[in-house]
């Protein structure tokens, strides 16, 4: 037999191996398996514009307003839960005061009847803003929610209080103290298991997940870094160090060119105490935008084992429910 041959033939086993090792042909959905629903910032009044990056006035470009419920809110938070959410997403900001502030917003000049940086802002005052203030889906001739908002800031240890369910945490700073401060709260007040996981901002990220070595959680930096090893060594099985007891959200377009995607992917990452988040579609600004429509869910693999993140729980959650 020629070198040549040879060398096709080896080629042909290695590239078979490969295939069967990741392909989503040759394994079936796990008989466990259900979608999990993560509802972005509880139940909400979504952007409706195309450019957005982390300063973007998202309240003056709302979606047309078909309900009265308001981002980071408790009501909006409980409703979120009651229509299936298995984990809500909230955003923090420590306060002067030593209060977690749940919003979303840098500064509060968009949103709400406030100005200035929301956290440099005390508590006491943030608890006065109405939050309804600045929504409108007509570019600004009307204000559907303005007065409703008055007073719905909560703080974490309030949210926490009423036991809503799994929350996930969104530093929104790069401050270290920030979770080091939640550390320390989550442990004083006895409520570490309410909260599932942690992201955001670096610093706070990797300080709180050091102090709470039970908490799973990433940023930007160590998702990257878990996904490039993954790409590298994922063909062979091997789940990378910083690819274990994490999270990892992927964007649905992005999402089938990773090695065993769908179900040998989430099975491996599983057996290492990791979960997979489904996205949207990354949109590419640096965001991406969320499993919001029937359209969007119909394109999830069937029996997908992972968690589905969406800004329009209201929409998707009576569907997976149905």
């Amino acid at each position: 037999m020629g070198i040549w041959k040879r060398i096709a033939i080896g080629g042909g086993i290695v590239a078979t191996a490969l295939w069967a090792n990741n392909s989503a042909l040759l394994v079936k959905a796990p008989k466990e398996a259900q979608i999990r629903l993560l509802a972005h910032r509880g139940v909400h009044q979504t952007y409706a514009g195309d450019a957005r990056d982390n300063d973007t006035c998202r309240a003056a470009k709302s979606a047309p307003i078909t309900h009265r419920y308001i981002e980071n809110t408790l009501p909006s938070i409980t409703q979120a839960f009651a229509l299936g959410a298995d984990v809500v997403e909230l955003d923090v900001h420590l306060t002067p005061d030593g209060t977690f502030a749940v919003f979303h917003d840098w500064t509060l000049d968009c949103q709400t009847d406030g100005t200035g940086v929301t956290e440099d802002t005390p508590f006491e005052t943030l608890k006065t803003l109405d939050l309804g203030y600045g929504i409108t889906d007509d570019g600004g001739a009307t204000h559907p929610l303005r007065g409703q908002g008055v007073g719905l800031m909560p703080s974490l240890k309030e949210v926490l209080g009423a036991q809503p369910g799994p929350l996930l945490v969104n530093f929104k700073s790069r401050r270290t103290d920030e979770g080091e401060v939640l550390a320390e709260r989550l442990i004083e007040w006895g409520q570490t298991d309410q909260v599932w996981a942690v992201y955001g901002g670096a610093p706070p990220t990797r300080a709180a997940l050091s102090a709470l070595p039970d908490m799973r959680g990433y940023d930007k930096s160590s998702l990257m870094d878990c996904l490039k090893r993954y790409a590298l060594w994922g063909w062979s099985g091997h789940v990378p160090t910083a690819c274990r007891n994490t999270l990892i959200a992927i964007p649905q377009d992005y999402a089938p060119f990773l090695w065993g995607w769908p179900h040998r992917l989430t099975k491996r990452l599983k057996a290492h105490g990791t979960d997979v988040i489904l996205l949207g579609p990354y949109d590419g600004s640096g965001f991406s935008s969320g499993i919001d429509s029937a359209k969007a869910l119909a394109q999830v693999p069937a029996g997908f084992d992972g968690y589905i993140w969406t800004n329009r729980i209201e929409v998707i959650g009576p569907l997976v429910k149905r």
